[in-house]
């Protein structure tokens, strides 16, 4: 379950600096220097969150020579941003038709700029719900692998993420960060590198998770839900690992089914 609205703590950041603090609700990306990132990568990224928080919906993508003067920048640098939203699913040329946007069906949504792209667009519950779904549809199963193959490194990692947790609830560290810590250990203790590339999603359901969370009640994130994953894989029981992490991540799913049924107008939520 998602943890309750925190402190910002400046010594913590998300896994891999992919997906980190910031904009919409105190919780979308953190946004970094990259010195080493030039002007293409630059144009890329503005249009990128553009395409994605939906600001061309109702009106075309920007030619080349749009986008050129709106950046400073020379054509080549737009065709090689084009070039790299193209990759990422989110921009296609058609014939005599330009640049166009894609439907957001057809985006990379695993590519760690577009998850940290969507934690700026307004808030939807359907999106909770598609993160969640594929949460339990992954973690479980981690968990599982965790508790045969977790080597001991692995398992320390686990027991501080909880550690840690435990320290956010006495205002000593970052609740969010906390809980992200713990399920991205479980991911790469499962010892499958396919797993542990689920840890940018996993983040960015955390933080999708907790803007939905502060707006209906004070929840918190069950420490002693947190610690039957951690018991199951430390005394290496796949099965109670995985029942365990099916139950934590299943309550997300139960609280978005009561809140719709009691709010008919849910869908509308946004973080305005």
């Amino acid at each position: 379950m998602a943890p309750r609205e925190h402190r910002a703590d400046p010594r913590v950041g998300a896994h891999d600096g992919e997906v980190g603090h910031g904009l919409a609700g105190g919780h979308g990306p953190k946004q970094k220097h990259h010195p080493c990132r030039g002007p293409s990568w630059r144009t890329s990224s503005h249009s990128g969150r553009a395409i994605v928080t939906g600001r061309y919906e109702s009106e075309p993508f920007p030619t080349e020579a749009e986008l050129a003067k709106q950046h400073g920048v020379s054509r080549s640098v737009t065709r090689e941003a084009v070039k790299m939203l193209t990759a990422k699913g989110l921009l296609s040329a058609r014939p005599r038709q330009g640049t166009v946007v894609q439907p957001a069906t057809l985006w990379n949504l695993f590519d760690t700029d577009v998850l940290s792209w969507l934690l700026e667009r307004k808030f939807s519950l359907d999106l909770l719900r598609h993160f969640s779904q594929l949460r339990v549809a992954i973690e479980p199963e981690a968990a599982a692998l965790a508790a045969r193959f977790g080597e001991p490194a692995d398992l320390a990692a686990i027991s501080a993420g909880l550690e840690r947790m435990g320290a956010a609830e006495q205002g000593q560290d970052d609740a969010l960060e906390a809980d992200i810590a713990f399920h991205v250990a479980i991911l790469l203790a499962s010892k499958n590198p396919f797993y542990a590339q689920f840890r940018g999603v996993v983040s960015t359901a955390l933080r999708t998770s907790i803007r939905f969370t502060n707006r209906i009640q004070d929840r918190s994130a069950s420490l002693p839900d947190h610690a039957a994953v951690r018991d199951a894989i430390r005394a290496r029981k796949p099965d109670a690992a995985r029942a365990a992490m099916r139950r934590l991540i299943g309550d997300v799913l139960d609280l978005i089914d009561d809140y719709e049924s009691k709010n008919p107008e849910a869908a509308a939520l946004s973080s305005s």
